[in-house]
């Protein structure tokens, strides 16, 4: 009997906790959601940055098959006082020789035991530290760069003294299937929407790895030399506790493509997802600690962001305990619990919606989101492979030529959407 009741007691306080945690999170996030439909706040005034030095660095492993695209589109956009770096990173193919060709400063980095994109990018800064620029601007090799995109973020930077994101998102693949909307839909909440609200909060916001724009004063304050597989997420945590928190730039915009092949997109959201949940775990207690001595609520802000977990476990976990929940009310030992959870489920539902039916139809039709639990059943072994061993080595994620052509038309269509715009 006293065993039993110790049982039910631990239960009901495990149920508790669990219930109070699940609604903090979809609180943050409705939160979040919600303040993204406000207008944007009014920004800085322009100041003049024509005489500033910009270098933009991009990071290459093996990238033959997307460099010269992204290269041809940023030529377009760069000044005459912007540099163009590129660290061919552990290369075996042509890629040094492309970016040559494209008139870039080439780094050739061979060093087989310290692979990942922060050890290219810390190479690059100790090339610019004989003369280095007023602001660094990051870009990865695979993604497209939209026009005024630099220029927009590296005069955020000047004006605030801060590092800058630019929006980053993912399109669809060619002959996308509805799982792959849902997750180009999950990628913009997470980089788009909850970014802006945070924004409109005056909160800083993630770095999300590409079209990110840096003082050199900021970028110069931390370590970027690691082989962490959410490199930019580390290098925005580590500047927010160092003083430098970043801002999102809304109307600065930089697109990749979400992988046709359906291992390359497994192997890519197992990195992004194993890396997001090891800063969890690793860094929110190092916010909360820096929040309370340095006496920063945006540092608290961070750390609640941090705390809500991919999209699709989020869902999971609220399942998982309405559930229980349920089943603890039809036994007789709490109904609390279930009220809490049923509260979450609302704020989850609203904060989902809210953003899809602001910035999500275009790409998510109604119909595509009955994909979204199967979605999610897609996802549960990728948690379950964190549990027993989690991804803690940098993976690059395979191209293919396919998803080349479709960024290059995107790009073409682009450019003439903004051209007509012009005056």
């Amino acid at each position: 009997m006293i065993a039993n009741q110790i049982l039910l007691s631990c239960t009901t306080t495990v149920l508790w906790i669990s219930a109070i945690g699940v609604l903090v999170l979809s609180l943050v996030l409705f939160v979040e959601c919600i303040a993204a439909l406000f207008p944007t706040a009014a920004q800085p005034g322009r100041q003049d940055w024509q005489d500033k030095k910009i270098t933009v660095v991009i990071p290459a492993h093996n990238e033959e098959i997307n460099l010269k695209s992204t290269l041809a589109e940023l030529s377009s956009a760069l000044t005459g006082k912007t540099d163009l770096v590129v660290v061919a990173d552990n290369c075996n193919d042509a890629t040094a020789t492309i970016a040559r060709s494209a008139g870039a400063a080439v780094l050739e980095r061979h060093d087989p035991d310290c692979r990942g994109k922060g050890y290219a990018l810390d190479y690059g800064l100790r090339f610019l530290e004989a003369d280095p620029p007023d602001v660094v601007v990051f870009v990865d090799a695979d993604c497209l760069v939209h026009p005024g995109a630099i220029e927009a973020i590296s005069q955020r930077a000047i004006e605030t003294g801060r590092p800058v994101q630019a929006t980053y998102l993912m399109e669809k693949p060619p002959a996308a299937k509805p799982k792959d909307a849902v997750s180009a839909f999950a990628f913009k909440v997470k980089n788009l929407v909850r970014a802006s609200g945070l924004a409109r909060l005056g909160m800083p916001c993630l770095l999300t790895g590409t079209g990110m724009a840096f003082p050199w004063s900021a970028i110069c304050s931390v370590n970027l030399a690691s082989s962490n597989v959410v490199e930019d997420m580390k290098l925005g945590l580590d500047l927010t506790i160092a003083g430098h928190p970043p801002l999102f730039c809304g109307e600065a915009s930089v697109t990749g493509l979400l992988p046709q092949d359906q291992q390359a997109a497994k192997t890519q959201r197992t990195r992004w997802e194993h890396g997001h949940m090891q800063m969890l775990l690793s860094y929110v207690p190092r916010l909360l600690k820096a929040a309370v001595v340095q006496r920063r609520l945006d540092l608290l802000a961070m750390a609640l962001d941090m705390c809500v977990p991919p999209l699709s476990l989020l869902v999971m976990l609220w399942a998982g305990l309405s559930a229980a929940s349920v089943l603890a009310v039809a036994l007789g030992v709490a109904w609390m619990p279930a009220i809490l959870l049923a509260v979450a489920g609302l704020l989850l539902a609203a904060a989902i919606f809210s953003a899809w039916a602001r910035f999500g139809q275009s790409e998510l039709p109604l119909f595509d989101l009955l994909a979204i639990p199967f979605y999610v059943l897609w996802k549960i072994p990728l948690y379950v492979r964190f549990m027993i061993q989690p991804q803690d080595e940098w993976v690059r994620t395979a191209r293919s030529r396919p998803a080349v052509i479709a960024l290059k038309r995107a790009a073409y269509y682009r450019r003439k959407i903004f051209d007509a715009s012009k005056p």
